[in-house]
């Protein structure tokens, strides 16, 4: 796992993930310190699900789940959700 800059911790899944589609570290920290929407995840309490729309990538939504349980939170996974495109 990879620490970051900011006050969380990427597991080796999220770690390829951006990796493989260029998610801004800037992007993820935004959404991470200051998302639009904080939503829990629909079967696991120890999830969380942070939105935030990315104005530099066309008004995307990223969705980043991660473990609000673990110190640091432990992000799962990251991606643009298409379905809440324009929603936020």
């Amino acid at each position: 796992m990879l620490d970051c800059a900011m006050a969380y911790v990427l597991s080796a899944h999220a770690e390829t993930i951006i990796r493989e589609r260029e998610i801004a570290p800037e992007w993820l920290d935004a959404a991470m310190n200051a998302p639009d929407l904080l939503l829990p995840h629909e079967s696991d309490p120890t999830l969380h699900h942070a939105l935030k729309r990315i104005p530099d990538f066309g008004d995307r939504v990223l969705r980043v789940i991660y473990n609000a349980t673990k110190e640091p939170p432990l992000i799962v996974t990251v991606y643009f959700d298409r379905t809440m495109k324009g929603k936020l």
